[in-house]
């Protein structure tokens, strides 16, 4: 059995600033990183809880245009010790592999998309 951790939730947002500022200042979480993701037209911020390690990752789809309720949720992502044995692991069990491993750009850790029977994804990310 694989040892999985959860590291960070993902939902979707309208307006990255208006998002970590009610996060932020309005719940009180901390913002703890940043980010453009060129490849997937897309940014992310993360925020957490003071001293906690779960995050809320907050993703802002430059494309995105249609808005329905409940359609938020982005991704749960968990970490786990190996991505590609992980991947092969779950395709054995016949889990849907949504993506492969890959890197982001200017990244060196590989992360991969799994799919719930409900069609969630589920990212799958080594923590170094």
């Amino acid at each position: 059995m694989l040892a999985l951790k959860i590291v960070h939730a993902s939902i979707t947002v309208k307006n990255m600033d208006e998002s970590i500022d009610f996060y932020c200042k309005t719940l009180g979480l901390e913002l703890s990183s940043r980010r453009e993701i060129p490849e997937n037209r897309a940014e992310i911020a993360f925020v957490r809880g003071e001293g906690q390690a779960p995050a809320l990752e907050l993703t802002y789809w430059r494309d995105k245009k249609d808005w329905t309720d409940g359609d938020q949720l982005d991704h749960i992502a968990l970490s786990v010790p190996d991505v590609q044995k992980s991947v092969e692991e779950f395709r054995k069990k016949g889990v849907e592999i949504e993506k492969e491993p890959y890197s982001l750009q200017g990244s060196t850790r590989k992360i991969a998309f799994i799919k719930d029977p409900n069609g969630i994804w589920i990212e799958l990310v080594t923590e170094h």
